[in-house]
């Protein structure tokens, strides 16, 4: 067998790796994503890097930077996170969700980002159509979202209580929380866009996929804002979306992790396929 389609499968045998493992709450290996993606990485520059030729490693790094950030603790050394709730007497943190949000879509944001620079161009118009109709579900759960719990927080202090919460807050708080998810979600319906008008149709399955993995970013970032839970009913994929069991505690971050590495094997895979070694050159705008 050849070298370079030994590195992608030994890559995606790490990915799966990585997912039984958070989808267990036991690392069958810490460095199995880490491992993946510097495989990807290898399997890039054998099976030859698309002009320009810094884009896809330069695209790999912040992810392989948070997948060492983000490595899975030892066994047994579980940390316990005190979750306190917002009210008048300890303040609101208005910027918390927006950090839990942004935590997990920077590394995926700044690889699009550089593919986008990479690849940039005019896209054809069905795709175009194709990339509006996809972003359109993703900005209106978002919205909805805000929307709902923005609502119930206007109902619940109609009433005079310790637990009072400032509506204005409370939805500028769910409004920060839900930028990076949807920069993200943008992001790579765009690159998508410009990967499906290249020819480069494996590496745009890949770019939405990243489209995808905004939506339970958007709900756990709207969960890190300090709220009771009885004011959030409307969450699809927040993680307890699949009910958890005790053989497998943690399926929704585990279906997460599937969709982040499929879609970065998709794009590498993609951009580094047939006629690799020559410039992926626009296709011609469609008239009209």
């Amino acid at each position: 067998m050849r070298r370079a389609p030994l590195l992608l499968i030994l890559a995606a045998v790490c990915a799966v790796a990585h997912v039984v493992g958070v989808l267990t709450a036991a690392p069958l290996w810490r460095g199995a994503e880490v491992l993946s993606l510097a495989l990807l990485l290898a399997y890039a520059v054998a099976a030859g890097l698309p002009a320009p030729r810094w884009a896809v490693p330069a695209a790999l790094v912040p992810l392989l930077v948070d997948a060492v950030r983000t490595m899975p603790a030892e066994p047994g050394a579980g940390d316990f996170i005190w979750l306190v709730y917002g009210s008048i007497e300890s303040g609101f943190d208005s910027t918390a969700g927006f950090d839990v949000a942004f935590a997990g879509s920077w590394a995926a944001l700044v690889a699009v980002a550089v593919l986008l620079v990479a690849f940039r161009g005019r896209g054809r118009r069905r795709h175009l159509i194709a990339g509006a109709v996809a972003a359109a579900p993703v900005v209106g759960y978002a919205a909805v979202r805000v929307i709902d719990i923005g609502f119930a927080v206007a109902a619940g202090t109609r009433v005079e209580s310790p637990g009072y919460y400032d509506q204005a807050d409370v939805v500028s708080a769910l409004v920060l929380a839900v930028l990076p998810p949807l920069a993200l979600a943008l992001a790579a319906l765009v690159l998508a866009v410009l990967l499906a008008g290249r020819g480069r149709r494996l590496a745009a399955a890949g770019a939405a996929l990243l489209a995808v993995l905004a939506l339970p970013l958007l709900d756990a970032g709207m969960e890190a804002v300090p709220l009771p839970p009885s004011l959030d009913g409307t969450g699809l994929f927040a993680w307890y979306a699949i009910v958890p069991t005790r053989m497998l505690p943690q399926p929704v971050p585990a279906l997460m992790a599937a969709v982040e590495l499929a879609a970065y094997l998709l794009l590498v895979a993609g951009l580094t396929g047939a006629n690799r070694a020559a410039p992926a050159v626009p296709a011609p705008a469609e008239a009209g």
